[in-house]
């Protein structure tokens, strides 16, 4: 273990999240020898982000291997590892890189379940680095969590904070269904407390990220922190803001939002991806069904626009920020 994973005090780690992956992972492996780590470029280079660091070397070439160039062979070969019995966790390096896969993961992982009625099962983490604010390229910006959120026999969480990657990676890797676990690439490098010994809530459980009584605020992965932000600014107005994280994006756990919305009246849901046909827009519309007659407004989106991903000196203008958020919450209040 590597002195950065070293504890600051008993049972307590301050890790940024990539660190925490790595301890999560770590611990999944110490846990059960035929789980499985594979992707490429995660062995002997510990993966483009260095979420597998170490790994190879402390659990061996068979335990954590790299992979050809060849996203459909990485999940095609975690299949047929887990028909026999392994627990695979695959790395697809950039989301854009995912849709060579796309046909493994959705026309067989997701189905083989159904299609033998539960006799077999498909024990299969594919980790995905998702997301923008990092100035790169289309293709490894993206935020593809709709196209996987819609497919049923997909279960699809993102966690937003060091301790809940810490806890959700090996709860995933425990589930008998396969999971897609979306990392927000932007949230990798802050740190967070990590309490490696706190019972952690469930995998597929929401919780309230800050407690508010004004507007009710609902984001997911790395728009959770920047919908904190924007909450610490509009308690300096006067505006109390209640921020919902998400945390598991298939199946949503609807009931600490309808709780919410309920209580403030008001509801601003924000994302990265594009707002047509979206998670976003999905949640804004179970809210507007459920909470009809708590509802003092419409349920506002901010999003990224419908438009391809720009180059990179535009990634802020498509991208949402505080000021949008804020700017959702002030016409939200005008009601």
């Amino acid at each position: 273990m590597t002195d950065d994973l070293q504890p600051t005090e008993p049972q307590r780690l301050n890790l940024p999240l990539a660190r925490a992956m790595n301890a999560g992972m770590r611990a999944a492996l110490e846990a059960d020898e035929k789980v499985l780590i594979m992707g490429e470029d995660i062995g002997t280079l510990g993966g483009v982000f260095r979420v597998t660091e170490h790994l190879q070397s402390d659990f061996g070439k068979h335990r954590v291997f790299d992979t050809p160039l060849a996203e459909s062979g990485i999940v095609g070969t975690a299949i047929g590892l887990a028909m026999r019995g392994y627990r695979p966790v695959c790395e697809i390096q950039f989301d854009g890189f995912v849709w060579p896969a796309f046909d493994q993961i959705t026309s067989q992982l997701a189905k083989y379940g159904a299609r033998t009625d539960g006799a077999v099962k498909l024990p299969i983490v594919i980790r995905i680095p998702y997301g923008g604010h990092v100035g790169a390229v289309e293709h490894h910006q993206e935020s593809p969590e709709t196209y996987f959120a819609h497919t049923p026999g997909l279960r699809v969480v993102s966690p937003s904070t060091p301790n809940d990657a810490y806890w959700m990676i090996q709860q995933a890797i425990r589930s008998d269904d396969p999971v897609i676990f979306l990392e927000p690439k932007s949230r990798y490098w802050p740190k967070g407390e990590v309490d490696t010994e706190s019972d952690a809530i469930g995998l597929h459980v929401s919780r309230v990220a800050r407690e508010g009584r004004d507007v009710t605020l609902v984001g997911f992965g790395a728009q959770t922190a920047m919908n904190l932000q924007a909450a610490d600014l509009a308690e300096k107005e006067g505006v109390s803001i209640e921020v919902i994280d998400l945390r598991t994006l298939a199946p949503v756990d609807y009931g600490p939002i309808i709780e919410s919305a309920r209580k403030t009246g008001r509801v601003v849901v924000a994302q990265e991806a594009s707002s047509h046909v979206s998670l976003g827009s999905e949640i804004a519309a179970t809210i507007s069904e459920k909470c009809f007659y708590s509802l003092e407004a419409p349920v506002l989106r901010v999003s990224g626009y419908n438009v391809p991903f720009p180059p990179t000196r535009l990634q802020d203008v498509f991208l949402p920020d505080v000021d949008r958020v804020l700017d959702a919450v002030d016409r939200v209040l005008e009601y």
